[in-house]
């Protein structure tokens, strides 16, 4: 038996176009989503990115933004 397969974007883009036809873009959109992996390590990046931030700086930039705002 010889099965040929399409190319992977023409499965994808058939996949895709029933879904949209069935479930409409919104709900094609979440189902995409769900599906799609993500990358990196938030957990390690979260840790180098905030190293030296301090509750002070957080207490700063919350204070400045409050004054910053419209009517505050």
């Amino acid at each position: 038996m010889n099965i040929q397969t399409k190319p992977l974007s023409e499965v994808v883009g058939e996949a895709i176009h029933v879904l949209v036809t069935q479930m409409g873009p919104a709900n094609t959109a979440r189902v995409i989503n769900y599906f799609s992996v993500g990358y990196g390590d938030y957990t390690e990046e979260r840790k180098q990115v905030f190293a030296d931030y301090t509750i002070d700086d957080i207490v700063r930039e919350i204070e400045t933004k409050k004054h910053a705002e419209p009517g505050a």
